[in-house]
């Protein structure tokens, strides 16, 4: 059986990691080296970084810092933010990050999959999905870094799944953008129906508060790892404590 993966997200913005509720009113937390290190040797598994600015902005993610990043952490990590060709990927890679991800641009130009899958292989090749539900379905949407650039994508959810595994993604970042930031738990719901159509690894994204959240969506909903930013952010609980209690419940992660 393969371990579950506890995953720090970090959410970049202008060189400052901050974090929202529900994708706004974004806070500054602090240095990206820093808490990169400090979740590094907290034994985390992987890290995900998102260039939220660049995405909203319609930049590319600045690779300063990235190169920062990979010369002060020895686990894998992935970034996201504004990569909407082979060469800014390629640029992204060199610089030392594992994965790259990528939600708008996939959205914007689906062919994107393909090429970044055929060129460097689909196990790199990270779509996010920020998913809301909006009283009758799962919906995508896309620019979500700000509430002023959000749009509809105009997909379902659970269709946009399998399309961009069909074109190559290797894994699948679910965004539950209703319960982004407010801690009481990931979706489990829509993870479990996300899953049945998700042949691909599946990260959960989105309501983690407590520890019982993380036993809760790996035991409901047969996610692949547990990605989360305010919990470990705020130090409300380490990776350590987290994956001690993960080992007690009989969850298989890396200690």
């Amino acid at each position: 059986m393969l371990t579950k993966r506890i995953i720090p997200c970090l959410d970049v913005k202008k060189g400052q990691v901050v974090k929202g509720i529900q994708f706004k009113d974004h806070r500054i937390i602090g240095d990206p080296i820093y808490l990169a290190k400090k979740y590094s040797e907290d034994n985390a598994d992987e890290l995900v970084f998102y260039d939220i600015y660049s995405s909203v902005e319609s930049e590319s993610v600045s690779v300063d810092w990235i190169d920062k990043i990979a010369k002060n952490i020895n686990i894998p990590f992935c970034v996201a933010g504004g990569i909407k060709n082979v060469r800014k990927a390629q640029e992204v890679l060199s610089m030392g990050a594992d994965k790259i991800s990528i939600n708008t641009p996939a959205i914007e130009n689906p062919k994107l999959i393909s090429e970044l899958a055929k060129t460097f292989g689909s196990q790199c090749v990270v779509v996010g999905i920020d998913s809301f539900f909006d009283g009758n379905n799962y919906i995508v949407k896309a620019k979500t870094g700000s509430i002023k650039s959000t749009y509809d994508a105009g997909k379902k959810t659970v269709d946009w799944i399998k399309e961009v595994q069909d074109r190559g993604a290797g894994e699948i970042v679910l965004n539950c953008m209703n319960r982004d930031g407010v801690r009481k738990g990931y979706d489990i719901e829509q993870l479990a129906v996300t899953r049945e159509a998700c042949k691909v690894p599946l990260i959960a994204s989105g309501g983690a508060g407590e520890k019982s959240h993380f036993k809760d969506v790996f035991n409901n909903s047969n996610v692949d790892g547990a990605l989360a930013a305010s919990i470990f952010h705020e130090d409300k609980l380490t990776i350590c404590e987290l994956k001690s209690y993960l080992n007690n419940e009989k969850i298989e992660v890396r200690i």
